[in-house]
């Protein structure tokens, strides 16, 4: 799994063209990308690197990473929550409707002003550069808050069967979200957190990581 989300400078570089992002800087996540935008950069990143294949997640896969072998509401620890964007648990580990307008450095971040109560006293938010909270305990970044991160699987209810590496529904209307965002309450940002939107949904907090494993082809005796 990417250590953080796919950042603009990363978007640029393999799509060599118009950065999406509304809140433009090289070191935040790429956002204001659909789902079928983020699987075309897979693809492009794939046949730049051909001795790997890069795809979305799939829900399990993401919550796995996410965890990092935590149990808990979130992966530093349990998550007691004050208030609709009040959480000191979150502080330390993401960006999030409660913390993400502290100091903010860019000239066009909206009002938070849809969430009450929250931990610190702020008008305007958005995304921040990478890597500015403590990553989980595999080293992962921004895995909660930040920007939602589209998944792979069709969004459908869980089955109450246990499963193994379970893979979402074959069709459906609408693709699966995690993590929570800069905009979310505290109870969004949690490891198990769902969300989704359509396919060809566009937001200024909604963006992805990439997961990548050995081509298949890679381990293939040449041609004689």
């Amino acid at each position: 799994m990417f250590d953080t989300s796919c950042t603009q400078a990363l978007w640029l570089a393999v799509m060599a063209g118009k950065n999406p992002s509304h809140f433009t800087d090289l070191t935040r996540p790429v956002e204001q990308v659909n789902w079928d935008q983020a699987t075309e950069f897979a693809t492009k990143l794939t046949s730049k690197l051909q001795e790997l294949r890069f795809s979305l997640p799939t829900e399990a896969q993401w919550e796995y990473a996410c965890r990092a072998g935590t149990t808990t509401s979130i992966y530093s620890g349990p998550l007691e929550i004050l208030g609709d964007a009040n959480a000191p648990a979150l502080d330390p580990i993401a960006w999030y409707g409660g913390n993400c307008g502290v100091n903010f450095d860019l000239s066009n971040g909206p009002a938070v002003t849809w969430l009450s109560n929250k931990q610190y006293e702020f008008e305007k938010g958005g995304t921040r550069q990478v890597k500015q909270k403590h990553p989980n305990p595999w080293g992962l970044y921004d895995m909660l808050g930040n920007v939602w991160e589209w998944c792979h699987d069709w969004h459908s209810d869980y089955s109450s069967e246990a499963q193994v590496d379970p893979i979402g529904a074959e069709s459906g209307s609408v693709r699966v979200l995690r993590g929570g965002s800069w905009y979310s309450n505290a109870r969004s940002a949690r490891s198990a957190c769902r969300n989704w939107g359509g396919q060809g949904a566009r937001g200024n907090d909604l963006g992805f990581r990439l997961l990548s494993s050995a081509s298949p082809d890679r381990n293939q005796e040449p041609n004689k």
